[in-house]
């Protein structure tokens, strides 16, 4: 059942910054075709605080989503999370910092085809050296509904029980922080409405801090901010949800 903003809020009275990106600029390819897509943004976004970064294609949404969950490097700028600073991070000291902190749903569904639903919840856990991975990872589906598709494969699962196992696998390693790039894009519209319910349950649920894109203003509206991107710069981050 579709919930209301303000059923989804969290209270975020001094509570501590999860994300904070200072004067962040990036630009992408080389020479003649060098676009700067990120201008001097700044965004503090609030422990256990919804996001939903909206704008049109082209914006920078995608690529501000991206940066601060440390899988772009900015040219310029400061991006620190949960008060570290991870613009100087080394690759691997990057993915590491990743896996502890981040949890990431894309459009794309980015499951491995020859692995079944449990063993793709699986791997970042036994990427981490988790000793019970694959009973973390059951127990993550069944958070999600899909107790009865353990052992099934992604091509034998719908697109919506796809994304489910795909959050069930961005939750697993519990995260303090989950990004999520459209994550109802590839969905027909009662199978997205299904994953936001299921989304913003589980990250009310367990306090996570939630950064997504959309273009769907609908799902925007349920975040606690909407913060609108125009030609790489914020145009606004207004508490517009509660209005």
């Amino acid at each position: 059942m579709l919930r209301t903003a303000e059923e989804n809020k969290t209270p975020l009275d001094a509570a501590p910054t999860a994300i904070a990106m200072r004067d962040v600029e990036l630009t992408l390819g080389e020479g003649a075709a060098r676009v700067h897509i990120l201008r001097g943004v700044t965004l503090d976004i609030t422990q256990g605080e919804a996001i939903g970064l909206v704008g049109p294609s082209g914006s920078g949404k995608s690529t501000l989503l991206m940066t601060a969950a440390g899988l772009e490097r900015p040219d310029k700028g400061s991006v620190r999370i949960a008060g570290e600073e991870i613009t100087q991070l080394s690759e691997d000291a990057l993915a590491a910092f990743r896996g502890r902190r981040i949890g990431i749903v894309f459009q794309a569904f980015h499951l491995i085809p020859t692995m079944t639903a449990r063993e793709n919840v699986a791997i970042p856990l036994e990427l981490a050296g988790e000793p019970d991975a694959f009973a973390r990872a059951e127990a993550e589906l069944r958070a999600v509904g899909l107790g009865e598709r353990l052992d099934h494969y992604p091509g034998q699962l719908s697109g919506g029980e796809q994304q489910r196992v795909a959050l069930a696998r961005a939750l697993a390693p519990r995260p303090a922080i989950l990004v999520a790039d459209e994550p109802t894009g590839n969905l027909d519209e009662a199978t997205g409405a299904a994953i936001v319910d299921l989304l913003f349950t589980l990250k009310r649920e367990r306090g996570t801090t939630l950064l997504l894109v959309t273009h769907d203003m609908g799902l925007a509206a349920r975040c606690d901010r909407m913060v609108r991107l125009r030609d790489g710069r914020i145009a606004s981050a207004a508490a517009e949800a509660a209005e």
